[in-house]
């Protein structure tokens, strides 16, 4: 659960507010973050504001609703008129994906913006993610086979983001191992508030249904045991990486929010064909999205009934 912060005064010192943010995902795949779990954490640390929100919520607001219709499925969802709900419209949306890859990316993309537009709503300062450094690894990795490599400064650093609010990230330097022990050692314990215990990752029996991110939390699973400098290692280099700096000609990526140099739509654009990424042809169904969105939103999707 990311904790969203804002300052407040307390007994004459600047301190901060923490809301903690739960995003309900399981109308659209397994969730392992039982409300009970919020439930107990209120519990244990009183005094903050703890929400719970259902994806299904990203819908809501006309500069989402705007963004997505024009993404290239939008045209499922019209079909069933402007009564349609928004949870139909995220049913059609996730199950016009191809892939097990494509859903958990497409589904990893609408948490993050959902969780964004509620630290704006609670006028928050930054947003406190909670990857591990096992989680980072893993997540840089995962994002540079996708093709949105351009995006880790954002997705591993502290510091500003695309999104004009700042990301931090305090658990960074500690394995997730050590994580679940720490949870295991203090009194009174913290293991009923870990949302996964178990000490690896199943992997499906269906290729079919294997994402990358499963591929690389059980890649990193078990480095960690055995070779935990590599972990470390892997998100040291990617913190080196400098975020590209944004320029008033840059456009938008209509699915993940993030800058598109130059107007390089596409899987083509990215490859060097500026002119067929560039077009102003309405058939054109990567148009306003970038590289890595693309891949998880294929052609196919787009002639879909």
């Amino acid at each position: 659960m990311p904790g969203l912060f804002h300052e407040q005064e307390n007994t004459g010192r600047k301190g901060f507010a923490l809301c903690v943010l739960h995003v309900d995902t399981s109308t659209v795949e397994k969730d392992h973050s039982a409300v009970g779990q919020l439930e107990q954490l209120k519990e244990r640390y009183p005094g903050h504001v703890y929400s719970s929100v259902p994806l299904v919520d990203v819908f809501t607001g006309k500069d989402i609703e705007e963004a997505l219709e024009k993404l290239p499925v939008a045209h499922i969802s019209e079909q069933e008129g402007p009564s349609m709900s928004n949870q139909s419209k995220l049913d059609e949306l996730i199950a016009s994906l191809a892939s097990a890859s494509s859903r958990a990316d497409v589904i990893s993309i609408l948490r993050t913006k959902l969780i964004i537009r509620m630290a704006q709503k609670y006028d928050c300062e930054g947003i406190l993610w909670g990857d591990s450094t096992t989680r980072l690894a893993e997540k840089t990795l995962a994002e540079t086979a996708k093709g949105r490599g351009f995006s880790l400064p954002w997705q591993v650093s502290d510091g500003p983001s695309p999104y004009g609010i700042t990301f931090n990230y305090p658990l960074r330097e500690l394995l997730r191992k050590e994580l679940l022990a720490h949870a295991n050692m203090v009194s009174p314990s913290l293991t009923s508030l870990v949302v996964s215990q178990s000490a690896t990752t199943q992997a499906s029996t269906s290729v079919r249904n294997t994402t990358i991110d499963d591929l690389m939390k059980q890649y990193f699973e078990s480095v960690e045991e055995n070779y935990p400098s590599i972990v470390a290692n892997v998100v040291r280099t990617s913190t080196k990486l400098e975020a590209p700096s944004a320029q008033a000609t840059d456009k938008i990526c209509r699915l993940c929010s993030l800058s598109v140099p130059d107007g390089l739509f596409g899987i083509h654009g990215w490859g060097g064909d500026q002119q067929e990424a560039m077009s102003d042809s309405t058939d054109e169904p990567a148009r306003g999205l970038c590289y890595g969105c693309t891949r998880s939103m294929p052609q196919s999707v787009s002639s879909l009934p």
